[in-house]
């Protein structure tokens, strides 16, 4: 039986440990971190912040607060093509570059133990931040302001011209969801980078948190057709055909199904 994972009693804590959760989600791909040694670091930039910030009420202090992040030099990265680094917490903190995401968990963590109100809005492809009862949003890599134009223009260029900004765009991301993004996010970035037993762990963590869909089996199924094991490749196309819903997309399913079977091959799984 599989060791449960530290990540989900951080989880499962109130409020939920998100930052540590991450942390022990980096530790899956590199077992020497320490999260508690990171956190007890976390400890001096939660000083760097709060030292900077303006004598205001706690619901004014969140752009503040991101922008002060951005004094410390934590910024987007901009890489290209991106690598896991972007998305890995430790590294995050030790290069003060990542993606939307890890930048949002960042002052997320900070606002908590400040007693800032801030929530994760899971905004398509570029993570954003709300002050509850605000008429704005806040981009967590620079503190800047967007109002909804902002939001149909940064929309159209993370999804593309015929994207449509829709009020399902402004929901509030809790914490199962963020690990949910982060996951994916780590799960595309290994896959690029070619490392697909990487790719593999964050499959499985997204499988974890996930509800039972399709699209989530056959990513992993892809990543096990990488890794030449057709018998869990076919596990898992087995399991997309079963919750599967499009007719031609099952009728695919069951031929590349039947030519694994045929194949006959029986490796152990990974």
């Amino acid at each position: 039986m599989a060791a449960r994972p530290v990540w989900l009693t951080c989880l499962e804590s109130n409020p939920p440990a998100l930052l540590e959760a991450a942390l022990w989600i980096a530790a899956e791909h590199h077992p020497e971190l320490r999260p508690a040694e990171v956190l007890r670091e976390f400890a001096n930039l939660r000083q760097q912040v709060s030292a900077g910030l303006p004598n205001l009420a706690a619901p004014d202090l969140a752009q503040p607060l991101l922008r002060r992040l951005g004094e410390l030099e934590f910024h987007e990265d901009d890489d290209n093509p991106l690598r896991p680094q972007a998305a890995l917490l430790h590294l995050v903190l030790q290069r003060r570059r990542g993606q939307p995401l890890s930048l949002a968990l960042i002052a997320l963590e900070l606002a908590q133990r400040l007693d800032i109100p801030l929530q994760a809005v899971n905004f398509p492809g570029h993570l954003l931040l709300r002050v509850p009862g605000a008429d704005h949003l806040l981009d967590p890599c620079n503190g800047r302001r967007l109002y909804t134009r902002d939001c149909r223009e940064l929309l159209l260029r993370m999804a593309g011209p015929s994207a449509e900004l829709h009020a399902r765009h402004f929901m509030t991301c809790d914490a199962p969801a963020l690990l949910l993004r982060l996951s994916r996010n780590l799960c595309h970035l290994h896959g690029t980078a070619g490392d697909h037993l990487a790719a593999l762990k964050d499959a499985e963590r997204i499988l974890l948190l996930a509800p039972p869909n399709s699209a989530d089996h056959l990513l992993r199924a892809a990543i096990y057709h990488e890794l030449d094991c057709p018998q869990a490749e076919r596990f898992d196309l087995e399991r997309a055909l079963l919750l599967c819903e499009d007719e031609r997309e099952r009728v695919r399913l069951a031929q590349r199904i039947d030519q694994l079977t045929r194949l006959g091959q029986s490796p152990a799984l990974h």
